[in-house]
């Protein structure tokens, strides 16, 4: 029996009963609810650091650490102005800290990552126990975890944040809390939770102090560099990656937080990569050298958009979901990474694809 198609205007006025009962037809969203293949709502989008710095040190002459609580510039996506991120999921800011100041101490549910870009000697804090920050560094501050950052440098500091505060806040389950004093008392030295955790060892009764996240906060990049490089000269090259690790949790080989991957990777002098993309949405920010990133997004049988940003030290880009990406780079570069890729994993829902032609 063929059905009889009825006039628009019968389907509107259904639309307009059924309203005020709070209903929607699915029929009329399907298709923007369960897409063919990922639409990402953010674009690429690259912040130079040149560009950037001058406003950030301008900040630092209007506001100080302590007014600010975090003075901070935030990477907004130019599809997402007034939402406070980087991608759908995923937090990303410049902080500066001058000589003598300090960001006083709170804690919250949002899991955060420091990767410090400029400048050394000053030291971020966490629940008891400091570490200096030095260029190329990944610290972590694990959710629900008392921290400061202060400075004893001769100059400024700044590193880049990284947050899933958009994650949290779209399942509601944010908390704060600011300290009754501006620093936190330090009552281990420096280096303990390393000595501790940090030598392909743990303490026979672990007692996992920060839940999912890993017992090491900080990373330093000296280590991680000498890695790269040894990779590079004596293992094969990915041809897609270039030599590229992963941060893990020593205590379970996992992501070192629940909601955030972090990655390293070195693209030798020459490196002209193979096309990649996957679903979490990544942020990138540049350790050392000179490269050129390409991106394509489109679905079959219509015209792809394309973007292509050359990079250099200290700045930072984000590659969208399902955007397909290329690296190149002559001379060679280092380029530190993350998403929010254990969410996506924990949920069934990643997917990456390694192209083998260009």
């Amino acid at each position: 029996m063929n059905a009889v198609m009825k006039p628009a205007s019968d389907r509107q006025h259904l639309y307009e009963a059924m309203s005020p009962l709070h209903l929607t037809p699915l029929w009329e969203v399907l298709h923007a609810l369960v897409p063919m293949q990922p639409r990402s709502r953010c674009v690429p989008a690259l912040w130079r650091y040149d560009a950037v710095r001058p406003h950030l040190m301008r900040a630092g002459e209007l506001i100080t650490a302590e007014e600010a609580v975090r003075r901070v510039l935030i990477l907004e996506n130019p599809s997402l102005r007034g939402q406070s991120c980087i991608t759908p999921g995923l937090y990303a800011g410049l902080q500066l800290i001058l000589p003598g100041e300090v960001a006083p101490a709170h804690r919250h549910t949002q899991s955060a990552l420091r990767f410090v870009v400029e400048g050394r000697g000053a030291y971020t804090a966490v629940d008891g126990e400091r570490t200096t920050m030095e260029p190329g560094d990944f610290i972590i501050t694990p959710s629900w975890t008392w921290h400061d950052h202060g400075s004893e440098a001769d100059g400024p500091v700044v590193w880049l944040d990284g947050l899933d505060i958009p994650l949290v806040q779209f399942l509601e389950a944010g908390f704060a809390e600011n300290a009754a004093t501006a620093t936190q008392s330090v009552t281990r030295a420096e280096g303990t939770s390393t000595h501790r955790y940090g030598a392909n060892m743990l303490p026979v009764r672990y007692d996992a102090p920060f839940g999912a996240t890993s017992p090491i906060f900080s990373y330093p990049y000296a280590r991680t560099r000498e890695a790269l490089l040894a990779l590079e000269r004596d293992a094969p090259i990915d041809a897609w990656d270039g030599v590229k690790l992963r941060y893990v949790n020593p205590a379970s080989g996992g992501s070192p937080m629940p909601t955030m991957a972090t990655f390293m990777q070195r693209l030798p002098a020459g490196f002209n990569g193979l096309p990649w993309r996957q679903t979490d949405g990544t942020v990138f920010n540049v350790v050392e050298g000179m490269g050129r990133v390409s991106l394509e997004r489109g679905e079959p049988g219509t015209a792809p958009e394309t973007w292509s940003f050359d990079f250099g030290p200290r700045d930072t880009f984000v590659i969208p979901s399902w955007h397909t990406a290329r690296f190149q780079s002559d001379g060679g570069c280092v380029l530190f990474s993350y998403s929010d890729r254990p969410v996506q994993q924990a949920l069934g829902l990643h997917r990456e694809e390694r192209i083998s032609h260009v």
